[in-house]
Order: structure tokens, then sequence, then C-alpha cells
């Protein structure tokens, strides 16, 4: 028997940070919102990510949060700057029971089918679990980072012994105590996971596909009264969030690291250093992702502490970035060098020594055959589009979104697809997404998409879209922005290069802060870019 449809003004899917308050934001607007989610309760990626050593690496805490509400500022005590992804947890789990949330979402369901039908100007919804249901308004909170990345090495599925994925680990616990592990990938999560398995592993040999920059942390507990002056002071601190490009609580340098003597830099190098976090690179230079000359001042510094820390000058070599720093995702590390001074950890770089096979018991390279007992896959996701393409929405005239990105990842302000009407994003490409705070991101596309659908609403509109020029200009404004830097010539997640036959270009709107810009003028200016339908009447 057919189910029953449900019909409602908004259809969310993903109940993470972003689908979390698009729920409160739109109900608050007095819209009937439904919220599915395959995880079986809210965060996101915070619910999936529980590998060893999670943690926030990004602007810190109490500042990764929303800002919507004083009374969580004032309520929720925030333990440590890099909060562990426990404490990420409970504080959305905290969010959830503080404004009922979980009445209105349905988990451990999977958005199967998911269809414009364009006679009705409504999304139709079909679900794992036989529920089904129509809105007018799509909103894929799906997340940048949460399609996993699995790679496909020849006998790689023979493997007899545990495997997990950074981004997709138990929920109980893993042993690693007397078991010789391989860990694949050194991103943020192999940076931070490889120095809590390698405590208590027998052996873990390290797979480095490249070598990495990484930062430090700087992780500390947070005292009483740093929580109350941020508290006494949080409207100046989320005026200077919005007012950065990164939506970090920073002030903008106007210094050149080409205009300071070597002396300055490595003094300056050296006080950030020690400090940890952002602050890295908050607080330098402003030319460091436009210059070349200016990038090689902080690699080199980064380069000649690698070699300070790590003992062994062979292992050190190995260690060695080739790339622009800050161009690929910065990484921030709590022990990670020291890790390879430890008598059970061996590393392997790819590039030379190849992985040729796996067999039930061992990674075989090409140099030698490495004994396993235990796989750990820290080898990222199919980034900013790949949650989006795993959806794969069907829009107008019975395209698929698939076929409609197949070159590029054509859309309008990172949140609309022409062909899609109706269709909101959030963190994806086109929109600062995982370079920008995303707490405060989402809060801010958010509040945007809501005002687009009171537009709707008070003019009796049907269906929103963005026109084919106004996608033709977006992508070539934001490409123009990334093109003045650095960060297109690296090889990154960024660009799309870690995912075979995807379309290599960065795919990130640089610059926050004249993003948000850019979405007020476009609403200012009534929405220029978009074409409006007005509301069918049923007959």
């Amino acid at each position: 028997m057919t189910s029953k449809i449900e019909d409602h003004d908004v259809v969310v899917i993903g109940a993470g940070v972003s689908g979390m308050y698009a729920l409160h934001h739109l109900r608050g607007m007095g819209l009937s919102v439904r919220v599915y989610d395959g995880a079986s309760d809210v965060g996101g990626t915070w619910w999936y990510n529980r590998y060893p050593g999670a943690r926030v690496d990004g602007p810190g805490s109490p500042f990764y949060c929303y800002t919507f509400s004083d009374e969580l500022m004032k309520e929720w005590d925030w333990e440590e700057t890099q909060s562990e992804q426990s404490a990420v947890l409970a504080y959305l789990e905290h969010v959830a029971d503080r404004f009922d949330l979980r009445r209105d979402i349905e988990f451990e369901t999977w958005v199967e089918d998911v269809r414009y039908d364009e006679s009705a100007q409504r999304w139709m919804v079909e679900t794992s679990t036989g529920k089904r249901a129509s809105a007018q308004f799509l909103i894929c909170a799906v997340g940048a980072l949460s399609t996993a990345n699995i790679p496909d090495f020849p006998g790689i599925h023979d493997f007899a012994g545990e495997t997990y994925h950074t981004g997709r680990w138990p929920h109980e616990p893993v042993s690693f105590a007397g078991k010789r592990v391989a860990v694949i990938g050194t991103g943020s999560s192999g940076v931070q996971s490889i120095p809590e398995i390698a405590k208590h592993a027998a052996h873990v040999t390290v797979l480095q596909r490249t070598a990495q920059f990484a930062f430090p942390a700087g992780n500390r507990a947070i005292t009483p009264d740093e929580m109350k002056e941020a508290r006494a002071s949080w409207e100046a601190i989320k005026a200077r969030m919005l007012a950065n490009p990164g939506g970090f609580p920073a002030d903008l340098h106007t210094r050149s690291a080409l205009a300071a003597s070597p002396e300055e830099r490595d003094t300056l190098y050296e006080k950030l250093w020690q400090i940890g976090s952002f602050k890295f690179f908050t607080d330098s230079y402003n030319d460091i992702v436009v210059s070349e000359e200016a990038n090689q001042t902080m690699a080199d510094f980064v380069r000649r502490k690698i070699r300070a820390i790590v003992k062994d000058p062979a292992t050190a070599d190995k260690l060695m970035p080739d790339h622009f720093v800050m161009t690929k995702r910065p990484i921030f590390e709590n022990g990670y060098w020291e890790t390879f001074n430890r008598d059970n950890v061996t590393l392997v770089d790819l590039r030379d020594d190849p992985i040729e096979r796996f067999t039930p018991t061992s990674v075989c390279t090409r140099t030698r055959e490495h004994p396993i007992d235990m796989l750990v896959l820290a080898t990222g996701f199919d980034a900013i589009s790949g949650s989006m393409l795993r959806l794969d929405p069907t829009g107008r005239g019975g395209v698929r979104l698939k076929e409609r990105w197949k070159d590029r990842f054509h859309n309008y302000l990172g949140l609309t697809i022409g062909g899609f009407p109706n269709l909101f994003m959030i963190h994806g490409p086109g929109s600062p997404g995982v370079l920008y705070n995303m707490p405060l991101g989402a809060e801010r596309q958010l509040n945007w998409v809501g005002d687009v659908i009171r537009h709707l609403r008070d003019r009796d509109l049907g269906a929103i879209e963005p026109t084919a020029d106004s996608e033709v200009a977006w992508d070539n404004e934001a490409s123009a922005i990334a093109n003045a830097t650095l960060f297109p010539r690296t090889d990154s997640w960024w660009t799309g290069a870690n995912i075979e036959g995807k379309p290599r270009y960065f795919s990130v709107y640089l610059f926050g802060s004249l993003y948000y810009q850019r979405l007020s003028d476009v609403a200012r200016k009534g929405y220029a870019g978009f074409v409006f339908e007005p509301a069918r009447r049923a007959d």
C-alpha cells in the first residue's frame, strides 16, 4: 500500500549544525518543517566523526558555536579552546533539547529520492522508511564533509582484519592494544588520530600520501574568567566575527611578510607557533596566500620546525611538504611530529613506495610487505559537492544533478542551482563553506534563505531559481577571486584532486565577509539574478 504523502512548507535534509538551525529558524517563521537524517541523533559530522583525537580545528571554543541565542552563550560552559568531539556533540544535543528540535526530526531515515514536481511547484521526497513527503522548499543541509572517500586499492576488500574510516567511526570503543595498525592518510583526521593510536598500538605504519604542513593546536583549558569575559563582550565579539573573512573573532592585519626582516618574521612566527591555533594565520601576515615569496617564508619556518622535532633525518625528509603553505586545509596537531620519534611508528612515503595490493593480513608496498591487524582509512571525503551528488535530486525536465554537474558545479551564490527551483544548499560549492566558521556561516546563509521564502510568500510567488547568466557570472566571480591567490595552484580536496574524475577547480568562494555582502546586495536589488514564477492554484 502506498503511504500517505505528508505536506510541509519545508523539508530539510540533514540534522547537523546547519540542519538544526534551519529547523529552528524556519519553524520560528511559522513554517511547517520536517527534517530527515540517517543518523540516530543530531550532530551531523560531529555524530559520525568519533575517531581518536577528533577535535575542533577551526576558530576554537567558545567561538565555534551558534550566535543566534545569547542564552546559549550564557548557559553553556566550554572547557577547552579546541573542544573534543564529545564536547561539541554534547553542545549540539543541548541545543536540540533547549529548542525542542527532535519533535520535527525523523532519525535513521535516509532520503532515497527527491524530485521536483513542476506542475505542483513542490519537491517530492521518498525515504528509506517508506515515508513520503512534499514541500514547496527543500533545504539540503547534507554536509560539506560527509561523503566518505574510500580508496580502491587492489585487494583492499580482501583484508580480513578490522577496517575503519575516520568519518564513520564506531560508537563502541575500538581497542588498539597489541595490534599492528596501518593508517592511510595524513589530512586532519590522520594527523589528529595517529598520535592517539600510537600511544596504545603495538606498531603503527603511517602510509603517507602527501606530506602536510601542520601547526600546533595550542589546546588548553578555558578558565572561568575567560568565559565570563567572552559573555560580557559577546556583542563586540560577534561583530568581529561578522567582519572577518573567515568568521573568526580576529582583526585584520595589513602587515606584509615581505616588508619585515627575516629576524622579524621568525620572531613573529615563533611567537605564534608557541601560542598555536588559527592565530598562526589570523595574526601573521596578509600576503601569505597571494605571494609566492611571502608564502615561502612561512613554509620554510614550518619545515625547520619539523626538522628540529623529528630526530631521524631520513624520516624528516619524508615529512617535508612541497606545496604552498595554507593552500591545503590547515591542520592542527597535538604531538603529531613527536610521534615519529617513537619506536613503534614507521613512516612510509607512498610517493616513493606506493601501495601495490592488500592481502588478508598485510599491506604490500613496492619495497616490502607490512603485516597488519587493523586498517584505519583517514582518507577524507568527496568534499563540498559529494553529498549533494550522493543525494542527486531531479529537477526540471527530469534532469538529475549528476547530469547538471558533470563538468562543473553550476550554481548561483553557492546556494541555488538553475533548473532546481526552491532548492537551497548550505555550505555548497561556490560558497565560503569549509573556509568559514561553519555554525556562523550556516546561520547567515539560512537567514538569507528565510528572507527569500518570506519574499515569495508575501508576493504569492510559487518558485524561484537562478538564471543561466547569473550562474556563469557567479562562477567567474568566485574563480577570479581564487585565481588572485595561490589556492588553485595546489592539488587538494578544495580543488577536487582527491577524487578521480571530479571536476578540477577551486570551488570555494574566498573571503566570507565579501560573500555575505554580496548576498545582501542581491536581496536589496530584489533578488537580482533570479527568476520567479507566480504560485499555481490547484484545480
